[in-house]
Order: C-alpha cells, then sequence, then structure tokens
C-alpha cells in the first residue's frame, strides 16, 4: 500500500511532539514535512521544538517550515501553564542544531499541495492561522482532506464552550470550515477517550530510547491533566488522535455533522457548534466529519507498538 503523504502544522507542545513520532513510526504515512505556528508557545519555541524532535528521531532530513506568529485577528495567548516555559517542559531535549528553510510555511504548504496536485493529507494539530492564510493567498493550493484536532461537541479546555485550537484563533478555524474541503474534526469528546495512563507510560519507557522520551513527556504533561482532569485516568493524547485517525481510520467513530465556528468576543469565542443528528431540518455541511468516539484499548496499543519501532 501507498503511504498517504501527510504534513503536520503544529506548535509543540507535548502532544503535538508525540504526533510527530507516532506518525515517523507508521508506514501507512509519509510525513512529507512540518509546519509550525504560535499557539502552545510562541512561533520560535514551537519551530525549535518541531526540529528537536525530527532531530531526536534521526530525521533532520524532514523540512521544518515556520509559520504565522499571532492569530489573524486577535492577540496570541500560548498554554505555557500546560507545556511550561520551553513548550516541550520535562525531558532534557538537545537544542535544535538545523533550522528552518527559507520559505514561510504558507508557501511551502502551497508547494507541496501543488507539488501532487492537491493529493496530500493536511493534519493541523494548533491554531489554525497557517491553514486560513494558505486559502486566503493560494486559493488554487487546496489539500485533498484535513485532519485536524480542535473543537469539541461538548465542553472546552479553554473556556467552559472551546477547545484551545479553536479559540486561539477562531476566524481562521471559521475560513476552514467553511472551504468546502472535506473536514474530520477530532476534537475534545475522542481524545480525552484515549487516555494514556502511567502502566502505557511504563511500558514504553521499556522498549528504549524513543519510549523514554515519551514517558518522560507524559510525566510532565501528565501533572496538568491530573490537577485539571481528577476524574480521569491518565493523560488525553489530543494530537497523536488526529494522526492515528489518517493510519487507521476504523480507530474512530467518525460521523457527517455541521460544524460552524463561533467567532463572537464573548463566552461563546471559539465554540464549535456541532450538529450530527440534522436538527432543525438543518444537514450536514458537504465534506464536514466529526470524531465522536474512539477505539481506546486499539489506540493505545498502535501508539505503543509504534513508538517501540523508532528505538
Amino acid at each position: 500500500m501507498t503511504p498517504t503523504p501527510i504534513i503536520i502544522d503544529c506548535d509543540p507542545g507535548h502532544d503535538d511532539a508525540i504526533a510527530l513520532l507516532l506518525a515517523l513510526g507508521s508506514p501507512e504515512v509519509d510525513l512529507v514535512g512540518v509546519t509550525t505556528v504560535g499557539g502552545n508557545s510562541t512561533l520560535a519555541k514551537t519551530t525549535a521544538n518541531a526540529l528537536r524532535i525530527l532531530e531526536f528521531a534521526g530525521r533532520s532530513d524532514i523540512p521544518v517550515a515556520a509559520g504565522s506568529d499571532a492569530p489573524l485577528v486577535r492577540r496570541q495567548d500560548t498554554a505555557t501553564h500546560v507545556h511550561g516555559e520551553t513548550g516541550l517542559d520535562g525531558p532534557e531535549l538537545a537544542p535544535a542544531v538545523g533550522s528552518a528553510i527559507d520559505l514561510h510555511a504558507v508557501d511551502y504548504l502551497a508547494q507541496e499541495i501543488r507539488a501532487r496536485n492537491g493529493k496530500l493529507t493536511l493534519v493541523p494539530t494548533g491554531p489554525l492561522t497557517n491553514v486560513a492564510l494558505l486559502l486566503a493567498l493560494h486559493p488554487d493550493a487546496r489539500p485533498e482532506r484535513i485532519v485536524l484536532m480542535g473543537g469539541s461537541v461538548g465542553e472546552g479546555n479553554r473556556t467552559p464552550a472551546a477547545e484551545f485550537n479553536i479559540w486561539a484563533d477562531p476566524e481562521a478555524a471559521r475560513r476552514v470550515f467553511d472551504s468546502g474541503i472535506d473536514v474530520t474534526m477530532i476534537g475534545l469528546d475522542v481524545t480525552h477517550q484515549a487516555l494514556i495512563t502511567a502502566e502505557h507510560g511504563a511500558r514504553m519507557r521499556a522498549t528504549g530510547r524513543t519510549g523514554t522520551l515519551v514517558a518522560e513527556l507524559l510525566d510532565f504533561y501528565g501533572r496538568w491533566h491530573e490537577h485539571m482532569y481528577p476524574d480521569l485516568v491518565g493523560s488525553p493524547m489530543h494530537d497523536p488522535v488526529a494522526v492515528a485517525h489518517v493510519i487507521a481510520p476504523s480507530l474512530v467513530d467518525v460521523r457527517p455533522a455541521r460544524i460552524e465556528i463561533d467567532c463572537s468576543w464573548e463566552q461563546g469565542r471559539g465554540r464549535t457548534n456541532v450538529d450530527w443528528r440534522g436538527r432543525h431540518d438543518t444537514p450536514p455541511r458537504e465534506g464536514h466529519v466529526v470524531g465522536l468516539g474512539i477505539d481506546a484499548d486499539a489506540f493505545a496499543e498502535l501508539l505503543i507498538e509504534r513508538i517501540a519501532s523508532l528505538g
């Protein structure tokens, strides 16, 4: 089977880093490149973190392109309270040796999509600023599919209504969801079922160098989740689930839906209004798909297996 070419547009971030490693360990996908955006940390830090992860994995051949350092309209608000000052606090990762390529992420995305006649899956795991700018500045460069981590049907994690990635740049998210491209939303409803426990972490730690890195990332990342979500046993694997859905689509229960983004400035900012039941005679929007559930045990086993394969 020919691997699916993907680009991960990310803001590493502990779970973004694990998503990158999952992609590197999975023969079903070909990680063509990585683009970065300001989100969990500043653009300088998210770019450095993407480079550090690729270099750690011995894949410095994969280009990293730095993108947008601020949302389209609003001021930037990072998540250092979750990911620490560096964005990857916890393990002792060497500083990046290489640097981002001399091309803005938006232009790099357009270049790679055109080179493949659109046959590329884009996996955004941070704010959608780069993707929105791609659609505005390069309207002919449309990826075949977007599988994003963001949003929720139920409660948020940045506000009671909104998940962080969508809340960080709701105007960008609206442009993406209104684009007519096939968009699959992997939101908190799914990722809060995809829990990686201390026992899973111990199993990965025993597999070698990469498993130890992931376990150390989880040690730090898990402390915030223990405080914020004492009812959850383990850390939600937000971004890796989006990658896992591309690798093994049957893992996630997805349904056609109608998804609209709240761009107000009040309590509803960043809410993803999701209707997958067809209420009030409102049909799903063509191309909109939302994740509702996941085979959590199968996902955990996939993650452990693929991390182990990296040694």
